[in-house]
């Protein structure tokens, strides 16, 4: 259960004078990182376990997964983010070391390596940790034909780890694609969390998404649902973006968060410094609305809980 207090915001209008959009949007930006600095949550109850996918690339799935991470350590939050794409970027944006000699997400899955002996503490803050991915996970999907109950692989070793390590919040970050990895992150979780790119092919992807989703609940995960959509690389300016905001919102009003997540070069650059985006520069817009989206998770939660 996450319990959410949130002090009364600042008008915009307290720091800027000027009637001008630069000004408008500025004075904006300074009363949200008030409003957050305002906020405490108190996280209690089972650990949430999300699994974040998205069947089509390039839609901000990594880049949502450390930023969301990250703002919820930053929050209070013991986090863990599993890394479960061969590219291993989730790993590198919170400066984990991911060579191939280094323990990973492969070893549990092919190995039988105790979750625990693979996971690290990020240099980001130290109520985050992530178990890394490694180059050997691009033959896991192979590998795992052969292992027993390859589907529940990751599930098992989850389970025993989180007997001895109190975490808050799991999320996993997936390959773009439906295979033995991505089922094995959908077995180990309860929550799909789908960000969309606020573009044309948003919807077409979600639906093969959720047939896939579907499928896990009938044969493998019953307690598997999707709870939360975030738009990603929205801009405001353009007809297009708030079309495809409005029509995801009206199939999905219970999911969609009312955040959405702008297109922000911060954002574009915080993983080449292995960081993500609230550590690179935490008063960026981008940055700002990752937290503002932590924080609706978490009341979201408390909301369904009570």
């Amino acid at each position: 259960m996450f319990h959410v207090k949130q002090s009364e915001q600042a008008s915009p209008n307290d720091d800027f004078g000027m009637d001008t959009p630069l000004a408008r949007e500025l004075a904006d930006l300074s009363s949200r990182r008030r409003a957050l600095e305002g906020v405490t949550v108190e996280f209690t109850g089972p650990t949430r376990v999300f699994t974040v996918s998205n069947q089509k690339g390039g839609v901000g799935k990594t880049t949502t997964t450390v930023n969301v991470a990250s703002a919820l350590a930053s929050l209070g939050a013991q986090v863990l983010v599993i890394d479960l794409d061969p590219q291993g970027n989730a790993s590198t944006a919170l400066s984990i070391p991911h060579s191939a000699d280094v323990l990973s997400v492969y070893d549990v899955l092919i190995n039988g390596t105790a979750l625990a002996d693979v996971v690290q503490v990020s240099p980001e803050h130290p109520n985050l940790r992530c178990a890394p991915s490694t180059i050997h996970l691009a033959g896991a999907e192979i590998e795992l034909v052969a292992q027993v109950a390859r589907e529940f692989r990751l599930r098992r070793a989850l389970e025993t780890y989180l007997k001895t390590h109190p975490t808050d919040v799991v999320i996993i970050d997936c390959p773009p694609s439906l295979g033995l990895l991505t089922i094995n992150a959908f077995t180990a979780a309860s929550e799909v969390f789908i960000p969309i790119q606020a573009e044309y092919y948003a919807l077409e992807g979600l639906s093969q998404l959720l047939g896939s989703i579907q499928m896990i609940q009938q044969h493998l995960n019953p307690e598997l649902h999707l709870s939360t959509i975030l738009l990603t690389m929205f801009d405001g300016r353009t007809r297009l973006a708030q079309q495809v905001a409005d029509e995801v919102r009206n199939h999905f009003p219970d999911q969609v968060l009312d955040t959405v997540i702008p297109r922000s070069v911060r954002v574009s650059e915080a993983p080449s410094f292995g960081q993500s985006v609230i550590a690179y520069d935490g008063t960026s817009a981008g940055a700002i609305a990752y937290q503002e989206a932590a924080v609706e998770i978490a009341s979201r939660t408390q909301g369904k809980e009570n």
